[in-house]
């Protein structure tokens, strides 16, 4: 998929962590495949001509899919936060340990982990802030 493609999607979600979070994993998973053109989730704006995610779109549209497909679809959804309620529970148990590392990092960005800051009081009396990394970063894409 074309790097173009999944900055149009990335850009539709900026600015809204759970949707970028969401985005993200589905750009990132299984080869992206589930954030390409023409999947029933993937949006088209006709008037600026660039696609977007709707993950309210995903219930719905689950059928002739795997079981570990569906529950990593139905996650993504839920990240979103567009009203996708969904038991963790049920989600992780037998996904891939690739696609596990992907959600994890998805939850800790959807939670705004790679913008939390820490107060440091510093020797001289004085406090400064220190951003912190995400507590569980984005894996490095192969």
């Amino acid at each position: 998929m074309s790097t173009a493609h999944h900055d149009q999607l990335r850009e539709a979600a900026a600015g809204q962590y759970p949707r970028m979070a969401a985005t993200e994993l589905l750009i990132r998973a299984v080869g992206g495949r589930f954030a390409s053109p023409g999947k029933p989730w993937v949006i088209l704006d006709r008037m600026f001509g660039k696609h977007w995610i709707d993950f309210k779109q995903i219930p719905e549209n689950l059928g002739g899919l795997s079981g570990g497909e569906r529950r990593l679809l139905m996650l993504a959804a839920s990240i979103a936060d567009v009203g996708v309620e969904v038991s963790i529970g049920d989600m992780l148990p037998g996904m891939d340990r690739d696609v596990l590392e992907l959600v994890l990092a998805a939850v800790a960005h959807a939670g705004g982990g790679a913008s939390h800051p820490k107060v440091i009081e510093n020797a001289d009396g004085t406090v400064s802030l220190k951003m912190l990394p995400s507590p569980f970063p984005w894996p490095e894409q192969e």
